[in-house]
């Protein structure tokens, strides 16, 4: 029998036949999930450690904040830019006779914000990493995120993972849900000691005590002194720096 017959044929384009690297709907079936995960884990994972990415600032905020928005809006993108572009400087992600880049500034890759600090980076000649998420309303990375450093995940406790796994700092600007849930998560981590120590500064001190009484947490007992100490406010992108290196982060000057 030969390759042309109608029963080879049919054996060759079986799906059972494809090779299952090759195989997109046995992929994406449900019993590769775990698979899955592991890919996204270890996509980003190479690409960091190829450009030898060893601690990253972690900074959030909301998407929808103009350069020229309303309000503080143009503030607060202003001083996020400028953070990126202090930090990239002053913490160690340009390499000069080094092997190691620390301090890298990350961002969930989006508009806003995120891409202010992406921004500042880019304003230094220095690398940024953007983590994007695939959402219902499809959201392109921003333009200023390093390319072979802008990742895009289907999952966001992987994606989670990978903006928490190499943080040494966490800068919070004003934001919505999507900020305080990422902002939570990592006060959680710390306050139950699943996260190294890191400084977390939020940007903006009237604003966040509008949204969150920090201190009536305290005063009902749902948090503790030293629960309440995880957080620090700064007013300034230089003010954030400063409080950084006053509660640890360790520069690694350019």
């Amino acid at each position: 029998m030969n390759d042309d017959s109608p029963a080879d044929a049919a054996n060759l384009h079986s799906p059972s036949y494809r090779l299952a690297v090759l195989d997109q709907d046995f992929l994406l079936g449900d019993s590769m999930r775990g698979v899955r995960f592991q890919l996204e884990y270890a996509k980003p994972e190479e690409h960091l450690r190829n450009w030898g990415v060893r601690s990253t600032i972690v900074v959030f905020g909301s998407a929808r904040v103009k350069e020229d928005g309303p309000g503080r809006q143009a503030f607060w993108y202003k001083e996020a830019r400028s953070f990126g572009a202090i930090a990239s400087q002053r913490g160690g992600a340009l390499i000069h006779n080094r092997s190691v880049r620390d301090n890298v500034i990350a961002t969930g890759g989006g508009p806003g914000i995120m891409e202010a600090a992406n921004r500042g980076a880019a304003d230094v000649g220095a690398p940024s990493i953007g983590f994007n998420i695939t959402l219902p309303h499809e959201q392109a990375p921003n333009p200023y995120s390093t390319p072979e450093l802008t990742f895009r995940f289907h999952y966001f406790a992987m994606r989670k993972m990978h903006l928490a796994m190499r943080a040494n700092a966490l800068v919070i600007f004003p934001g919505g849900f999507g900020t305080l849930d990422e902002l939570f998560e990592i006060l959680t981590l710390r306050q139950t000691g699943k996260a190294p120590p890191l400084p977390t500064v939020l940007f903006d001190r009237g604003y966040w005590r509008s949204v969150i009484n920090f201190e009536s947490l305290l005063e009902h007992g749902m948090v503790s002194e030293e629960d309440r100490k995880l957080v620090h406010f700064a007013e300034s992108a230089e003010e954030i720096w400063q409080t950084l290196i006053d509660n640890g982060l360790v520069a690694h000057e350019s």
